[in-house]
């Protein structure tokens, strides 16, 4: 599935020439999945910077594409993917970043967490969150927080800065048949074989059996 301008921040290549990229890793990841978590901190704080300095070959052949996935049984899952395209919008260079961040702080927004918070204090928090790397808190939290009063139309149910954004994503999501996450999809197609449990080894060895041309 092609990827709207507007989530630019969701892809990230590896080779300095975007032009040439061949294959395409879609990551259909929850923030508040422990093995979406696992997959994705591998990943980006193993086997990224394994490779940062090393040329491999499949280096100007891959993108990846972190595809956000709500999991509606985890109430809190839609504010923490909320979050994520609050920072996608105002900094996007910063979205892969600040995903990282919150995967880390993952049970800090697990339903026994949250169940007693108010729903815009939860969103001051990832707010906060989105300050500690870099991005503005206050305009995060203006695009998260719920009004507490009618609009001037009477509305009571208006959403929030990024309702319509969650809208595109979830409508993805559906399109592409996913369920599961972590759900990787590689050229458009389900890959199976790729588990959250991966090492930054079996990343590199998978990259260099399949993705090498």
């Amino acid at each position: 599935m092609a990827l709207p301008p507007k989530f630019a921040g969701h892809k990230l290549t590896l080779g300095s020439n975007p032009a040439k990229t061949l294959h395409t890793i879609e990551l259909y990841l929850d923030y508040v999945c422990p093995f979406s978590a696992k997959q994705f901190l591998t990943l980006n704080n193993q086997f990224l910077p394994s490779i940062s300095t090393a040329k491999k070959p499949y280096t100007n052949n891959v993108q990846f594409i972190f595809r956000q996935q709500i999991q509606p049984w985890h109430p809190s899952s839609t504010l923490a993917h909320e979050a994520g395209l609050a920072v996608l919008k105002l900094s996007p260079d910063s979205f892969w970043k600040f995903s990282a961040k919150l995967f880390e702080s993952q049970k800090e927004y697990f339903d026994v967490s949250v169940v007693n918070e108010k729903r815009n204090d939860t969103y001051k928090r990832l707010a906060k969150l989105a300050g500690s790397v870099g991005v503005d808190e206050e305009q995060v939290l203006g695009l998260l927080k719920i009004p507490e009063k009618a609009g001037e139309d009477g509305s009571l149910n208006a959403g929030n800065g990024v309702t319509n954004d969650v809208k595109i994503i979830v409508k993805m999501a559906r399109l592409s048949g996913v369920h599961v996450s972590p759900t990787v999809l590689v050229d458009g197609v389900v890959e199976g074989n790729i588990s959250s449990s991966f090492t930054a080894e079996q990343w590199d060895e998978w990259l260099t059996k399949n993705c090498s041309d």
